[in-house]
């Protein structure tokens, strides 16, 4: 049996194509693939107006992503979300700001945001890791009190409650 890669499909509402804008303008190495409209046939079924958008491929980093504007029918869930790792606090900062721009403010918590489409996403430390996984307890429960009360997560906090 041959399988491609898994591709993630993202259920849109009419905004499939500026949620692919606005992802490749944020990941480097990232392009928008194809637009597929869609057509006269099937309209009765899919109630679009021909020549909309139906399908925008995308991708992220080297990773594929599949746009559907399938109407108001399904919407996201933080159940399904995107972890970016970050190396540093600038990268922790970039990709947070620009991901967490016109999203729910509500719903950050603990490197978790949604963004304007209701996609969420974990903005992540690399480090955060490291120090949640430490063989000794007392040092990663610090770490791990100190990220609870973090909406964007701070490596220098982290590290600090760590070291205490």
């Amino acid at each position: 049996m041959s399988v491609d890669k898994i591709t993630t499909c993202l259920w849109f509402d009419g905004r499939a194509e500026e949620a692919a804008n606005h992802y490749t303008s944020i990941f480097k190495d990232s392009k928008i693939l194809h637009v597929q409209r869609y057509l006269e046939a099937g309209k009765e079924i899919h109630g679009q107006n021909p020549g909309s958008v139906m399908v925008v491929e995308f991708e992220l980093n080297g990773t594929r992503f599949v746009g559907l504007n399938g109407g108001p029918h399904f919407t996201f869930t933080p159940a399904v979300s995107f972890q970016i790792g970050c190396d540093t606090q600038e990268e922790v900062d970039y990709f947070w700001d620009k991901l967490s721009e016109g999203g729910d403010t509500s719903k950050q918590n603990c490197g978790w945001l949604a963004d304007k489409f209701g996609v969420s996403w974990q903005v992540v430390p690399r480090k955060l890791k490291e120090l949640l996984a430490h063989p000794d307890r007392e040092k990663a429960n610090r770490a791990t009190k100190a990220m609870l009360q973090m909406k964007k997560l701070d490596i220098a906090a982290l590290q600090k409650a760590f070291d205490e």
